[in-house]
């Protein structure tokens, strides 16, 4: 079929670049119309407008991150049926996999709702932009249950290979949310509770479009509502591969909200500048997860199917691809810093802390594929608990080492945009060294049993 990509025969190169980019360029447009969102605030509205949302990017990723791992479970789990030939059972963990999305999206309403002031206080997000900052995330809540439908849709559609269908109904949402977004906010002034509502609709947008490609998916993928329900085998393995790297995700971004709390301590120029600097980095970050995904998936089919030479060539692969082409975007992104940061600002003392994140951060990103595509290949080994670990040792303990040690002592934001990089070859260089410890190990057991 078209929409389906065979990952366990042929050659890989060409099958893994042509299911890595949509998958790049689906999470690249997120970025950029989560960035539509912060630019129209900082053109037609206001720096604290700015400042209010940018402040919730580290508490929402916090409370949505160990759901979202979850998804990677369910990616897993379905790719496995399909590498050990289970087809049978695919409609199952289908329609577990939905109803479990349905229960996280609007369980996560009420608990944005309940917790947003006091975890913005603990952030220490300044006074003059607390009141928007807790509005903008209150009303951001509704597009919880969009979001929990999309991912895990988009994470059954992505484990047979189809990561096109995912990127058509982002960008059919996407384009909306951007009319929405300068419509709430220039003609009906409503500032971050336009660009809240506006993500809110395009949210259940592209979720819709998802369900409604897996309603009309042939079987064993077919979704029928009527057949909703949680069947206990498939939660136990969604929870044994989603939770750990939901709980990573999770750790990875407190550690973020810690550091968010640190440059609130700079106060509303830097907060605005690290937030434009920063989706500098996300489009970074979104070609090594793309490739980190397919690692992830490529992986799962192929070692479910025994073929540890397939698992090989798909780790050097999708490094070699993930990494190279990060390279060449982050070289763009810093020839053009200057007009890619005037479309968020023009205010001049924001600009230079842009500038700061932009040399110490953006300029070496490409070190997160280190770790990144290597914990995706141990994934779809099944091996998640260990990545995540590794991950939480590097990306939190780290950090917090580095941020209570080093920055608050001194009170440098030069210092404090220098754990990123640190952190990245620290996290890597453990998290490769794992990688082949248990590889070589997986693979000798499968060679000497099979699959």
């Amino acid at each position: 079929m078209k929409n389906e990509i065979d990952m366990l025969n042929g050659k890989l190169a060409g099958k893994i670049l042509r299911f890595a980019a949509p998958l790049a360029a689906t999470a690249v447009l997120q970025q950029l119309f989560n960035a539509a969102d912060i630019a129209v605030v900082g053109q037609f509205a206001s720096s604290n407008a700015m400042a209010a949302v940018g402040s919730n990017a580290s508490v929402i990723s916090l409370m949505v991150s160990l759901f979202l791992g979850l998804s990677v479970g369910a990616n897993v789990i379905v790719a496995n049926l399909i590498g050990s030939g289970q087809k049978s059972k695919i409609h199952e963990a289908v329609h577990t996999t939905i109803a479990v999305s349905l229960i996280i999206g609007f369980s996560l309403i009420g608990v944005f709702n309940l917790v947003a002031k006091p975890l913005l206080t603990a952030m220490g997000a300044p006074a003059e932009v607390m009141d928007l900052a807790v509005l903008y995330l209150r009303v951001y809540s509704l597009a919880m249950p969009g979001i929990m439908l999309y991912n895990f849709g988009s994470a059954i559609l992505r484990s047979k290979g189809d990561s096109r269908r995912p990127l058509l109904a982002l960008m059919a949402s996407g384009v909306i949310n951007i009319v929405l977004n300068l419509l709430f906010v220039i003609v009906f002034h409503l500032h971050v509770v336009g660009v809240a509502l506006a993500t809110a609709i395009s949210n259940m947008i592209s979720a819709g479009l998802v369900i409604l490609f897996l309603v009309k998916e042939e079987e064993p993928f077919r979704l029928s509502f009527r057949k909703l329900s949680i069947k206990k085998r498939y939660l136990k393995g969604i929870l044994a591969i989603g939770l750990p790297a939901g709980v990573q995700g999770m750790v990875f971004s407190f550690s973020n909200v810690i550091i968010q709390s640190t440059i609130n301590s700079f106060g509303p120029a830097a907060i605005a500048g690290s937030t434009a600097a920063q989706n500098m980095e996300f489009m970074s970050y979104c070609i090594i997860n793309a490739f980190g995904q397919t690692a992830v998936t490529f992986t799962s089919q192929n070692y479910a199917s025994g073929k540890v030479d397939r698992c090989k060539k798909i780790f050097r692969i999708t490094m070699a691809l993930g990494i190279g082409l990060d390279l060449i975007a982050v070289a763009l992104m810093m020839l053009f810093r200057y007009p890619l940061l005037s479309l968020f600002t023009g205010d001049p003392e924001v600009l230079d802390y842009a500038m700061i994140r932009m040399f110490y951060v953006c300029m070496v990103h490409f070190l997160i594929g280190s770790y990144e595509i290597s914990g995706g290949a141990l994934r779809g080994m099944n091996h998640s608990l260990l990545p995540a670990l590794i991950s939480i040792l590097g990306t939190c303990g780290f950090r917090l080492v580095w941020v209570f040690a080093l920055v608050r002592p001194n009170h440098d934001f030069t210092l404090l945009m220098a754990v990123y990089p640190a952190s990245w070859i620290f996290t890597g260089t453990i998290m490769l060294i794992f990688y082949f410890v248990v590889r070589r190990k997986a693979f000798s057991m499968i060679q000497k049993t099979g699959p």
